[in-house]
């Protein structure tokens, strides 16, 4: 459903525009009540039963963009209840990250074979000789599937000349790698906190809006009235996220508008990432360790830590682009805050790691952007140019697309020790990435530089994102032509990374 625009992204893109006009009022949460029924205006339910029940989910969504917690359902409380330790120029987090709003979830058919109008009656009755269990019967003409005998093999589906049986699934679980979503007592889906990595493919699967994760626009909005040096750090997956009048120089106007002291391309952090990890897989690979993995995707660095720890030294020890290119700002700009702001909801977590929060001050998805530049009423055909971003590599960009950080490690290898032979796989959402890595534990990718990424596609693919996969992936290899130097070896930054470690 990503970039496909829907009752669902029009209410998130109004969430996030209401918190930011709030915030930018001053920081004066008094009006918060009020909010709900600016995002749902009228006395006529647009998608659900109630149009009351549209509106306490409309606020709890506010909830959540702030960075609170859901309220009890059992309980009465203000929405306002917390939010003066929300609001603040500073981080603010209460776990767990992705959250289903109880009363927002369809309660969809959990995994069933189901058979649909499109059953024939047909005198072969394929879909009943081929069941092992005998769990298909013929009711009033039409087949019908037994719920306590079905084993859930598909050879029903798979015989069915009219392809009258499908495969349902709650659209939450089949997008989630980690297995981290069941239900509770009402059948209304949970998450497994343990497993969940925040990588927030349920989020943008779920077709009713349940899930939803926390946000900081209010506290970035903050930290910027107060006064501080905000400096934005932006993924190189922005270009075209904001739709085609936004140029990379419109994009640093429209940022100097919304209040950050200066914008940085973490395609920088890339360059220094891509160096080091090449440094780091010519060093131990294969005499201190088998195999080498990146270490750019949060969720997949998660995903192998809580999976596969006995394989989790063999991920590359290396900073990721962001935290290169955080530390970096900290270092020419002692005191200023740092924001990173790109497509991925688990960057939020990283952030909050105890070695690196001193680093990345903020997390914002550039959907949650969007709603900054919504609430300062921001039309970028009418902006004249702004910065340039010049000091990316063409490599470091290419990080933004599934392939692009091994085949960026793998060139610098081959410029610099051409002698070695460098194998790669690469695997795209948390449930092929289990498979690279039970392949791994198993021997067959020794010698191997290994590429994960938690989002099909890559970080284009992100939760935080507003475009369709493909078409970002193109504005991205276009963008990425665009660089001044292709290779990370030729950027000044070539030798800081390892200073910042």
């Amino acid at each position: 459903m990503r970039g496909i625009p829907s009752l669902i992204t029009d209410i998130r893109k109004k969430v996030f525009t209401e918190v930011a006009r709030m915030a930018y009022e001053g920081g004066d949460y008094s009006r918060v009540e009020e909010l709900p029924y600016v995002i749902v205006p009228g006395d006529r339910p647009l998608h659900r039963e109630s149009i009351f029940l549209e509106r306490a989910i409309a606020g709890e969504r506010v909830r959540l963009a702030m960075g609170l917690s859901l309220r009890p359902v059992q309980t009465r409380m203000l929405m306002r209840e917390g939010m003066d330790n929300a609001a603040i120029a500073e981080q603010y987090y209460e776990p767990p990250l992705v959250n289903i709003i109880p009363y927002a979830c369809h309660i969809c058919p959990p995994k069933q074979y189901r058979v649909t109008e499109n059953c024939q009656n047909c005198l072969a009755a394929s879909c009943q000789q081929v069941c092992p269990r005998g769990a298909i019967e013929f009711v009033n003409g039409k087949s019908q599937i037994n719920p306590d005998k079905c084993i859930k093999c598909g050879k029903c589906a798979k015989a069915c000349p009219y392809h009258a049986i499908i495969y349902m699934e709650r659209p939450c679980q089949a997008a989630c790698g980690m297995d981290a979503i069941g239900y509770d007592e009402q059948w209304r889906a949970k998450i497994n906190q343990d497993l969940c990595v925040a990588c927030g493919q349920c989020l943008v699967s779920c077709p009713f809006g349940a899930i939803v994760d926390k946000g900081q626009i209010f506290q970035v909005i903050s930290s910027i009235l107060q006064g501080d040096q905000v400096i934005a750090i932006v993924a190189p997956a922005f270009v075209g996220q904001f739709g085609p009048s936004c140029t990379p120089e419109k994009f640093t106007a429209a940022m100097k508008i919304l209040g950050f002291h200066q914008v940085v391309e973490v395609a920088v952090g890339a360059d220094m990432c891509t160096i080091e990890e090449a440094r780091d897989f010519v060093e131990k690979v294969p005499e201190k360790q088998s195999f080498m993995a990146t270490s750019c995707c949060p969720a997949w660095h998660a995903m192998a830590h809580k999976l596969f720890p006995s394989q989790a030294e063999n991920i590359s020890m290396t900073l990721t682009p962001m935290v290169y290119t955080a530390r970096l700002q900290k270092k020419e700009h002692p005191g200023c805050k740092v924001v990173f702001v790109g497509p991925c909801a688990a960057k939020k977590l990283e952030a909050m790691r105890e070695d690196i929060r001193s680093d990345v001050d903020f997390v914002l998805t550039f959907e949650e952007l969007m709603g900054m530049f919504e609430a300062k009423n921001v039309d970028f055909s009418k902006l004249p140019d702004g910065d340039s971003l010049k000091e990316g590599t063409a490599a470091g960009r290419g990080f933004a697309v599934a392939g692009g950080v091994a085949k960026a490690v793998v060139d610098v290898i081959h410029q610099t020790h051409p002698e070695v032979e460098v194998k790669t796989a690469s695997a795209q959402g948390l449930r092929d990435c289990r498979k690279l890595l039970q392949l791994a534990k198993a021997g067959k990718y020794d010698g191997y530089l290994l590429e994960g990424m938690a989002c099909p596609g890559g970080c284009i693919a992100g939760a935080g994102t507003l475009l369709p996969v493909e078409q970002a992936s193109g504005i991205v290899e276009r963008y990425s032509k665009t660089a001044e130097e292709t290779t990370p070896l030729n950027s000044k930054y070539r030798e800081v990374g390892k200073q910042l470690d």
